[in-house]
């Protein structure tokens, strides 16, 4: 009778390369040629083979931003400890190995990235994005990469550096909210999206403002070993998984509406109003210009539409009063302009990403009740 064959189950690498095995049947001789199709397969495949571990790149470059660094930094670290074996191997990488002195005067301790073989690319954001853009070096490294890593990505104003490289050319990408405009005049062909938190295209990731290369990061995270492990970091490290609502929160008409705003009168006569009508006739009545003049003027001073600004005059004047006291949600919806609570309902959605009544709830609780918006 013919002897069954051996049939391995189960196999895992172990410290010292020895080799786990459950058998059914009739051992068999060691046989090396087992071994090594074993060691021929997908890392993937077997977790708790060393070379598992994903290697990241952070680069950096003179006057960056710390935070943007630092922040996925973090978060890579905190998934680190949350595993049996270390996902991922981080690298601070620049033009010049050495310390790189951040916009704060802080330093990170860097190495040269043309020795560097990654498998993402996190390009760091900060005010030395504009000495970065002329730096050849950089870019090449960059463009290079892009072709070999699985995934690239910016924080903040790092990608007007993935701009210049044309990995964004006819890829969706966000940024700061500040430099949102900016970034879609000088590069027409980003399609911009300046109230997302996240974007991800293709093998292309973007993050908006300064922080939010923490909200990359654990996306990033929940890319590569999945949601329950990046929910279980953001718990560690005291933050919003997904936050609630886009980077348009703490952005909404803010160079509009300083001392400095040419707009600011009229943003600041329309606040106190906001129980009123706000046509565009109104406002460019109130500035002593035609309804066409003012629209035209209007959007490049503040990046959106008459009607736009006075919808977010109102939404953040009721998020402050849903967030901060108990008063009913369809007398605050009649106050600031609104009328409808079904049509405050659908404005909160499309901007903050939730309802009022959740964001009620979040704020008494400290709990986000929502995934936010989708990335």
């Amino acid at each position: 009778m013919a002897r069954r064959p051996l049939c391995v189950r189960n196999i895992r690498l172990i410290a010292g390369g020895a080799l786990l095995s459950r058998v059914v049947g009739t051992p068999a001789p060691f046989d090396g040629r087992i071994v090594a199709r074993v060691f021929s397969v997908r890392n993937d495949l077997f977790p708790s083979f060393p070379d598992m571990a994903r290697t990241v790149g952070i680069l950096i470059f003179p006057e960056f931003q710390l935070l943007t660094a630092v922040g996925p930094i973090t978060v890579f670290d905190a998934a680190a400890r949350n595993s049996t074996s270390p996902p991922y191997r981080l690298r601070v990488i620049a033009p010049t190995a050495g310390p790189v002195t951040s916009s704060s005067g802080a330093q990170l301790i860097a190495e040269k990235f043309s020795k560097v073989t990654l498998d993402t690319l996190i390009v760091a954001g900060g005010r030395g994005t504009r000495a970065a853009l002329a730096c050849p070096q950089m870019l090449n490294f960059i463009r290079a990469t892009a072709r070999r890593a699985r995934r690239t990505a910016s924080v903040c104003s790092g990608a007007f550096i993935l701009a210049r490289t044309g990995l964004l050319n006819g890829r969706r990408a966000t940024t700061h909210w500040e430099r949102a405009t900016e970034l879609a005049r000088a590069y027409p062909q980003v399609r911009v999206e300046p109230d997302r938190i996240v974007i991800r295209d293709g093998a292309v990731w973007t993050s908006a403002g300064i922080s939010t290369g923490v909200d990359l990061a654990l996306a990033l995270v929940a890319d590569d070993l999945g949601e329950d492990v990046a929910k279980h970091v953001a718990q560690q490290l005291v933050v919003y998984y997904r936050r609630p609502g886009g980077q348009s929160q703490f952005s909404a008409l803010l160079p509009a509406d300083g001392p400095k705003g040419r707009f600011s009168p009229i943003l600041a006569w329309a606040r106190e109003r906001l129980h009123e009508r706000l046509p565009v006739t109104r406002l460019a009545d109130r500035a002593a210009m035609s309804p066409r003049h003012f629209a035209r003027a209007f959007v490049p001073e503040t990046g959106m539409t008459p009607a736009k600004a006075i919808e977010r005059l109102r939404l953040d004047a009721a998020r402050e009063r849903i967030e901060g006291g108990t008063e009913p949600i369809e007398a605050i919806a009649t106050s600031v302009g609104f009328g409808d609570p079904e049509r405050m309902r659908r404005a909160f959605l499309r901007t903050f990403g939730q309802p009022p009544q959740a964001l009620r709830r979040a704020a008494k609780t400290g709990l986000d009740d929502s995934v936010g918006p989708r990335t």
